[in-house]
């Protein structure tokens, strides 16, 4: 008797589990059969290309002590010389002023400018002027005024601003850098690197709205009352000789050197370039970019 329990037992027991009809009940308690079937899975892999050197023992003459260049999907880099090492970052500072003043004003809010200053590149700002931060976006980026980076500071309270740009560095994980004023001026204390930087314009290109501000040759704005207009220029002077180069930023001191952020894009692929503490930024911009048309290619992961 006992063994006639067991066998029903073992018998209803399989049968639950493997019956192959469509009875909700069976179904219900049965186990799924495609896990044991042999079915291929299907993953979706993209083909994400990956530069290379066609020739890994050439490479474009350049006089800068740092340099970075980075393909910008992928962020792999494909040029380094000094990356983590520390310099004045000089103007490109103003690549973490940007993203800050983003962070906290609206384009289309007015400032009042309270007082100005005269070191280095200036816009042109007059002390009573009422401003939109938008043009002094401009003012910033595309001019490099020191004067439009430090009213930006000044509004919302310089050294807040200050901390909010050494925030935002961490956040972008840039442990090399440290900033002590918005503009870039020589400071004890303030520096950061080629690997940095290009972490800082990634960040920058990210943003439409600043991307199409550092793409800008040439510009004329006002003050509000279109009493005050500047005519603002792009110091980067390879803006519009160089096809594909988008920006990004210059950037000088006599403790600095030449510095030079750019963005460039060649069919269909972006690159990032840092030159920093160059003796010739536009030469040594020049060179990298022929370079990359030259001898960066691209292989397809399948």
């Amino acid at each position: 008797m006992k063994l006639r329990f067991y066998l029903l037992f073992i018998f209803y027991t399989l049968l639950f589990l493997f019956y192959p009809g469509d009875n909700y009940y069976f179904n219900l308690f049965a186990f799924n059969r495609d896990l044991f079937s042999k079915k291929e899975i299907k993953t979706e892999t993209k083909n994400n290309p990956v530069p290379y050197l066609k020739n890994p023992f050439y490479f474009p003459q350049t006089s800068a002590e740092g340099v970075y260049i980075v393909d910008l999907p992928s962020f792999t880099p494909i040029l380094k010389r000094n990356e983590h090492s520390q310099f004045f970052p000089a103007s490109t500072t103003k690549i973490i002023t940007a993203l800050v003043a983003y962070d906290i004003y609206k384009p289309d809010q007015i400032v009042t400018v309270k007082k100005v200053i005269e070191d280095g590149q200036v816009m042109g700002l007059v002390v009573g002027e009422k401003i939109t931060v938008e043009n002094l976006l401009y003012g910033t980026l595309v001019h490099s005024g020191n004067d439009a980076a430090y009213v930006l500071a000044e509004n919302y309270g310089f050294d807040k601003f200050v901390d909010l740009m050494n925030k935002k560095a961490s956040f972008l994980h840039m442990s090399g850098s440290r900033f002590k004023n918005p503009a870039g001026l020589d400071a004890n204390g303030q520096y950061s690197t080629p690997f940095d930087l290009a972490l800082a314009a990634r960040e920058l290109l990210k943003n439409p709205y600043l991307s199409k501000i550092v793409s800008t040759k040439e510009i004329i704005i006002s003050d509000i009352d279109f009493k005050y207009f500047h005519k603002l220029t792009n110091v980067n002077k390879l803006l519009g000789e160089i096809s594909g180069l988008g920006g990004l930023k210059t950037g000088y001191t006599e403790e600095a050197g030449e510095n030079l952020v750019s963005f460039y894009k060649k069919n269909g692929h972006q690159f990032i370039l840092v030159i920093m503490k160059s003796l010739d930024r536009f030469s040594d911009t020049t060179n990298a970019v022929a370079w990359i048309d030259a001898n960066v290619d691209y292989i397809k992961i399948r």
